[in-house]
């Protein structure tokens, strides 16, 4: 990971405490074009939106695609703060990516290399180049700390 890929990583982290602070599991997620430029950013909005494919990635590539006015998001590399989930996984294979660089991983769900290996499978037409781990510590520690609070939360009996 370069100096440009933290960058853009920590621009997702900030993106993964909006959401947090909205109450919305904190996952952020920024795609970028070839030349460094951000086309779209999100994140994850699933309780706002009674919505649950309104992840962060899902979203941030809609609105790539809308920015753009292309389905395939040929060249760009997507940050995320955790592993993608295998839909997110399965919508930037579809969406063409070039690249998923993400911070932790998500041994529940993740579908990059935790459960399934989706992204860059060689049973699949289109693999992206994957880094992983960047910012590790930082995102796995927001992920974490969200769900303690929201199970000390439960257990007082405090509505989530």
């Amino acid at each position: 990971m370069d100096e440009r890929d933290e960058e853009f990583l920590r621009r997702a982290i900030e993106l993964a405490r909006k959401a947090e602070r909205r109450g919305e599991v904190p996952i952020g997620a920024v795609i970028v074009s070839e030349d460094g430029e951000i086309l779209a950013e999100a994140s994850n909005e699933t309780i706002e939106r009674h919505d649950p494919t309104a992840h962060a990635e899902i979203l941030a590539i809609r609105r790539a695609g809308e920015r753009i006015e292309n389905y395939r998001l040929t060249g760009v590399t997507v940050y995320s703060t955790i592993e993608p989930c295998a839909m997110c996984a399965g919508a930037l294979v579809n969406a063409r990516v070039a690249r998923l660089v993400y911070g932790a991983a998500d041994e529940r769900f993740g579908a990059v290399r935790s459960k399934f290996e989706l992204c860059d499978s060689d049973k699949l037409n289109h693999r992206i180049e994957i880094t992983a781990g960047g910012l590790e510590a930082e995102c796995r520690k927001l992920m974490q700390d969200f769900f303690r609070l929201r199970r000390q939360k439960t257990e007082k009996g405090v509505s989530t």
